[in-house]
């Protein structure tokens, strides 16, 4: 038996930019704190903050080192959409062991940046 890897989103015009390659502690599971944690590399280069602390992520779900990440975006027109969700596919699949990778988008709850974002952010933000 194979294992597969989601198909990374189709992004035209976008450069590859590569994965998360730090290696996990030894051979166990992969853990949704790590995966989070990586994630901290994706910037939205409008805001010049990674989407962590934006609040972009709002789930990470990791089963047998299946990784499913639930996110937003700062609006639903915003342009930087596909490249940033290919940049999370990009950090999941580079996790050594990383079976499926899924990122699916959703506007339930709407971003609110002034309840979603970290202290960190709001500080960055200038939200009081």
């Amino acid at each position: 038996m194979t294992e597969t890897k989601s198909q990374e989103p189709e992004v035209a015009g976008s450069p590859n930019l590569g994965a998360y390659n730090e290696p996990a502690d030894g051979d166990g599971p992969i853990e949704a704190d790590q995966v989070r944690e990586a994630l901290k590399v994706v910037v939205d280069p409008e805001i010049g903050l990674d989407i962590v602390n934006l609040g972009l992520i709002y789930n990470v779900d990791v089963h047998d080192n299946n990784i499913k990440v639930e996110m937003t975006l700062t609006s639903p027109g915003c342009p930087v959409g596909p490249m940033l969700q290919s940049q999370v596919y990009g950090v999941c699949a580079g996790f050594p062991g990383a079976r499926n990778v899924q990122v699916d988008l959703t506007w339930t709850p709407p971003w609110d940046p002034r309840t979603m974002a970290s202290e960190e952010g709001k500080d960055i933000l200038g939200i009081w």
